[in-house]
């Protein structure tokens, strides 16, 4: 199959724009600063919002087309990458040609536009793990993970971006709702409790590790069931349903043929003063040291069930996470987004310890790589 440069496809014009565009600043936003400003979802401030998306989307939008065609070893040739390259390219095409947002109707039509552009982009994730698995596949063996450590760095740069980009849709497009939630704006929940998102997400895990062992662990969890803080639910979820999913596997897999009762998987919340810390505790026989740094990388699984050319990419963002060994690296982007972190600490022949923290303040810029 031939490769298509983006020349080929693309106007000269286009390319010429995006490299422009490209170099310009973005401008990071926190999560207090989008709680304060949809907390009135007045026309103006709808009018505000969307101008600021019409310049600042094409921004990081053409900083991830330029870096997709610059990507080491091959990885910019792979015909699933060039497929995101060509969905980046439309999107800022998309953008640019959107005449300036003026009234009420230019804002109502932006929205729609963008909310395409982020179903256009369900399926980044997988469909960059099948080009990195496209590349594995060619790749020279003796090339080592470390070598490898650029694309990591790109991955982690060019995921953290999609956070960002999505969060800034998703938000603006949630600040039309008619009705939202109670103590809702756009995404954030402004009194969230971690107990109950943890639970939820629990269960969900459970539910899967039911439907792939026929028995799953119990979960425990511990904390104050009163206590809540302004964050976003599914972020949290995602994070947590990823930690207690990989717990539930170790587990089950340690007890699976022993006739000792599978210990519980042990979640505690604590709140302090600028960290809300999540704990998730298993004894499900650790990681080795060794293998410890990998599980922070993209380009390693030990889950079996890898996407292929003939995975049928679902079009929900929260299947997508299961299966090709990248749901731990981009929770901690998700962590780290709002000025948190995620860090694991295990005891081989024991068990695992993740902890998440959240920053409370809410005050920390995204971080745009």
């Amino acid at each position: 199959m031939a490769v298509k440069k983006a020349c080929e496809s693309f106007s000269k014009s286009l390319i010429d724009e995006v490299q422009r565009w490209g170099c310009m600043k973005q401008t990071g936003v926190s999560l207090r600063y989008m709680m304060e400003f949809g907390s009135e979802p007045t026309l103006r401030n709808l009018l505000i919002s969307a101008q600021f998306l019409h310049k600042e989307l094409p921004i990081r939008i053409a900083r991830r087309a330029i870096e997709l065609e610059t990507l080491p070893y091959g990885l910019s040739e792979k015909s699933a990458v060039l497929k995101v390259r060509d969905w980046y390219l439309d999107s800022f095409r998309d953008l640019r040609s959107f005449p300036d947002i003026k009234d009420e109707n230019d804002e109502k039509d932006f929205t729609q536009m963008i909310k395409a552009i982020k179903v256009r982009h369900n399926n980044v994730v997988p469909m960059m793990a099948l080009g990195v698995q496209q590349l594995k596949k060619g790749i020279n063996p003796k090339i080592v993970y470390e070598d490898l450590d650029e694309i990591h760095q790109f991955l982690d740069r060019f995921y953290m971006s999609r956070i960002g980009i999505r969060m800034l849709i998703g938000q603006h497009v949630e600040l039309h709702n008619p009705n939202p939630p109670p103590h809702c704006v756009g995404y954030i929940h402004t009194k969230m409790s971690p107990l109950e998102v943890a639970r939820n997400a629990s269960e969900d895990a459970r539910s899967i590790c039911f439907h792939e062992y026929g028995s799953a662990p119990n979960v425990n969890i511990y904390g104050d069931p009163d206590f809540t803080f302004p964050y976003v639910p599914t972020h949290l979820h995602l994070m947590v349903f990823e930690l207690v999913k990989n717990s539930l596997r170790a587990v089950q897999e340690r007890f699976m043929d022993s006739d000792k009762v599978a210990p519980p998987i042990r979640i505690i919340v604590a709140d302090g003063i600028e960290d809300v810390t999540i704990k998730v505790s298993d004894e499900g026989g650790g990681i080795r040291r060794s293998g410890l740094p990998k599980i922070f990388t993209y380009l390693y699984s030990t889950a079996a069930n890898h996407v292929d050319e003939q995975t049928d990419l679902g079009t929900t963002d929260s299947v997508t996470m299961a299966g090709y060994g990248y749901g731990i690296p981009i929770s901690r982007l998700y962590a780290r987004y709002f000025g948190g972190d995620l860090q694991i600490i295990s005891m081989e022949g024991y068990g695992t310890d993740a902890y998440l923290h959240l920053s409370r303040l809410g005050d920390s810029q995204e971080p745009l790589p």
